[in-house]
């Protein structure tokens, strides 16, 4: 799980910059599972992403792509903070 701190003042672009991560990752990453992003209701600049992956490999797979790579430099600037959680999944399920 990703949990991060967006400048207001950039969140426009750096959500039209993840959205465009995410759905590349899914449809082009057979080791990416899920990769779902909200926003907190109250404070908008603060995103959690729910990421699931294969396994490990799968993860740092991810992390080399050319299309996480140009999200990564592109949005350098517009995150204020970044906290990953490693987690293990319970109970996933989905319609």
């Amino acid at each position: 799980m990703a949990e991060l701190e967006i400048d207001p003042t950039q969140l426009e672009d750096y959500l039209v910059l993840l959205t465009e991560e995410i759905e590349a990752s899914v449809e082009k990453e057979p080791g990416v599972l899920m990769l779902h992003a909200v926003s907190l209701k109250d404070a908008p600049e603060k995103i959690r992403i729910l990421e699931v992956y294969a396994n490990r490999q799968s993860y740092e797979a991810h992390i080399q792509t050319p299309h996480f790579l140009k999200y990564k430099t592109a949005t350098t600037g517009m995150v204020r903070s970044l906290n990953l959680v490693d987690a293990d999944p319970i109970a996933l399920s989905a319609k």
